[in-house]
């Protein structure tokens, strides 16, 4: 008897993990779907950011800019990832995304500064000695531009002094529920690829938001600016560095929820199927105990006569 309580208590327990993992699974599914709306809905506002970069540069030699140009120094390394876990191969592809990164360029840690949205990536970095110089922990889905403008404010500073000559985003691509791909882009010096990729890369490759389409940019023309395109770069250029950064971290959003579900899914499936192997094995040995009883009883009625 003491086996078959064992069992039950096993399957109640796994009983109540299922429930658990049903829920964080339907959190999670809301959550991706408000995150993917909210990357397409400031889609267009990248898409005008790209605008304004494009026809400025018909007006002045934008190349002269000073963000646009290559300069000596460190490598800022901007990495997002989640705060917790339960998501599957989502950290780890975009951390091991990262070492990929900072090897090819050849980086050490006296050679990059790191800055770490989410607390994954912040420990797993600062743990091997790594310039960890801003970590933003428990970024709620409500984050907005403003938000990530002091890691960019923190990047530029570093930049004047000549500490850092270029920088870079490391964050996971949501392509579609099932599949989310880490990926590397730079972000300084800036170049009219960096917002193109990040607007072509908004739109999930399946699925419901993968229809939405917003034209991108035509033909250019030049504009008389006042007071000079040179003041509207210097207010320009910044923010289009911000909503590089914004958008890593709309994306990141989106593929962590969405990770998760699948993650979450997959587990309620496991348990349910531990539960019918435990419920298998609770109505065999409680077959096996009741025909043992009725033979010790049928013995006994066999021996008495």
């Amino acid at each position: 008897m003491a086996g078959l309580k064992n069992i039950k208590l096993k399957i109640q327990s796994v009983g109540k993990t299922r429930k658990v993992t049903r829920a964080m699974e339907a959190v999670s599914a809301v959550k991706m779907r408000k995150a993917q709306e909210r990357a397409l809905n400031a889609r267009p506002y990248a898409a005008a950011a790209l605008s304004i970069l494009e026809r400025i540069s018909h007006g002045t030699d934008i190349k002269a800019h000073s963000l646009m140009q290559a300069r000596p120094g460190k490598t800022a390394v901007v990495i997002v990832t989640s705060d917790k876990g339960l998501a599957g191969a989502l950290n780890s592809a975009a951390i091991k995304q990262a070492e990929r990164a900072i090897s090819d360029r050849r980086l050490t840690p006296a050679s990059a500064v790191l800055f770490c949205i989410g607390r994954r990536g912040a420990d797993y970095f600062a743990t091997r000695g790594f310039d960890v110089r801003e970590r933003r922990e428990n970024v709620s889905d409500a984050v907005s531009e403003a938000d990530m403008r002091t890691v960019t404010d923190a990047i530029l500073a570093l930049r004047e002094v000549g500490e850092v000559g270029d920088a870079v985003v490391i964050y996971t691509n949501f392509l579609s529920t099932f599949e989310q791909r880490p990926v590397v882009r730079q972000i300084l010096p800036v170049t009219s690829n960096t917002i193109r990729d990040m607007v072509e890369g908004i739109a999930p490759v399946k699925g419901k938001f993968a229809r939405v389409h917003i034209p991108m940019i035509g033909s250019s023309v030049a504009y008389t600016i006042e007071p000079s395109s040179r003041e509207i770069l210097d207010a320009v250029m910044p923010k289009i560095l911000g909503v590089a950064i914004f958008h890593a971290l709309l994306e990141a959003k989106a593929s962590e929820h969405s990770a998760r579900m699948v993650a979450m899914k997959n587990a309620t499936d496991k348990a349910r199927d531990v539960s019918k192997e435990l419920t298998l094995k609770y109505n065999k040995a409680r077959q096996a105990a009741i025909t043992r009883e009725v033979s010790e009883i049928t013995s006994g009625i066999e021996a008495m006569r």
